[in-house]
């Protein structure tokens, strides 16, 4: 019953959501919930109309293919059909499915092996006795860094980040390009903010080394 509304279209995905956002239908958002936590196959098919589309985005952003982000969006309604009954409005449904499909977006990235991962250490900017960069040539932050609104090195940066560990693979997909705050990263990857702070300042820095070296070759 699940996979039925699972095989779901391009069409299905990008058409307009059945219920209009009127006073009516957010009256009738407490009874929409409560046919969700019911199983019930029209309010489950409205869920995949209403937030489909963004939900796709997400795991596009995060997985960089098309075929890849369709099945983690595949195991993320999965994922939200079977803990529906847990949900309890702390945060909105379209942020509680959001978070689900960031991880099942996560879960498709440990489980890839398709290029070798690199050591952290070896990336990280090296420095002398006295406490000095041992590279001064180029200090430059993130965003003064690279044009990445080119297509070109957007490419580029993708494949730089695919080859970091996963642990900082991960911090730098959410923050950098899915845009979420500290806060989002570390309570999706359950840890600390400071954690998190300090993962991400050691991811860009070894992004930074690896894009370096690609530039060198090119």
């Amino acid at each position: 019953m699940l996979t039925k509304h699972l095989e779901f279209s391009s069409a299905q995905l990008l058409s307009k959501p059945t219920l209009s956002l009127s006073i009516r239908a957010l009256r009738g958002e407490d009874d929409y919930i409560d046919r969700l936590k019911a199983h019930d196959e029209g309010a489950f098919e409205t869920m995949v109309r209403r937030h489909g589309a963004r939900m796709l985005a997400t795991a596009r952003k995060l997985l960089g293919n098309e075929h890849d982000a369709r099945d983690a969006l595949q195991q993320a309604f999965i994922s939200a059909f079977r803990s529906i009954a847990g949900f309890n409005a702390d945060a909105t449904l379209s942020t509680w499915l959001h978070r689900i499909v960031v991880n099942a977006a996560l879960m498709q990235l440990r489980a890839r092996r398709r290029r070798p991962e690199l050591l952290i250490e070896d990336l990280l900017p090296r420095f002398d006795d006295a406490g000095r960069w041992v590279d001064e040539s180029d200090q430059t932050g993130w965003g003064d860094m690279h044009p990445v609104h080119r297509r070109e090195t957007r490419q580029m940066v993708r494949r730089c980040i695919d080859q970091l560990p996963e642990s900082y693979r991960a911090v730098l997909l959410l923050r950098e390009i899915e845009d979420l705050d500290i806060v989002e990263v570390a309570t999706t990857l359950e840890t600390s903010p400071n954690a998190i702070k300090i993962r991400v300042h050691r991811a860009r820095q070894a992004l930074k080394s690896l894009i370096e070296r690609e530039q060198s070759v090119a």
